[in-house]
């Protein structure tokens, strides 16, 4: 899967994706550390990418923009994990959605919930 990871994810995250199979990039990576979201989301469309974040932002400018593409997924309640252990949770889940995620979709993952919510997202 090709994942753009968030500033606010560790760039050792990022790094163990790799190793695990996955085509990462950090943001820092791309010289993005101080970028906006809507500048790291434009890159991430661009680039064909899902963004890995815990900054519930993105899934606005989703809405927002009333678009299904890039993919989002949502880290919430997991900033007092380590990377690895954020690494371990993404890899646990990311099999279960990556269908999902190629179609277009926001994923939301806790410790204890996967939800997803197809894209583009529409006043129901």
């Amino acid at each position: 899967m090709r994942l753009l990871i968030d500033a606010n994810l560790s760039p050792r995250a990022a790094k163990a994706l790799g190793a695990a199979g996955h085509d990462v990039v950090h943001v820092a990576d791309l010289g993005m550390l101080s970028a906006d979201d809507d500048q790291i989301f434009d890159r991430a469309a661009l680039d064909d990418r899902v963004i890995v974040s815990s900054d519930t932002d993105f899934g606005t400018l989703l809405a927002r923009r009333n678009t299904a593409r890039p993919s989002f997924v949502l880290l919430r309640h997991t900033n007092d994990l380590t990377p690895s252990d954020q690494v371990a949770l993404l890899l646990q889940n990311l099999p279960t959605v990556e269908e999902e995620l190629t179609s277009g979709a926001i994923v939301t993952i806790t410790r204890d919930r996967l939800r997803v919510r197809t894209l583009p997202i529409h006043d129901r």
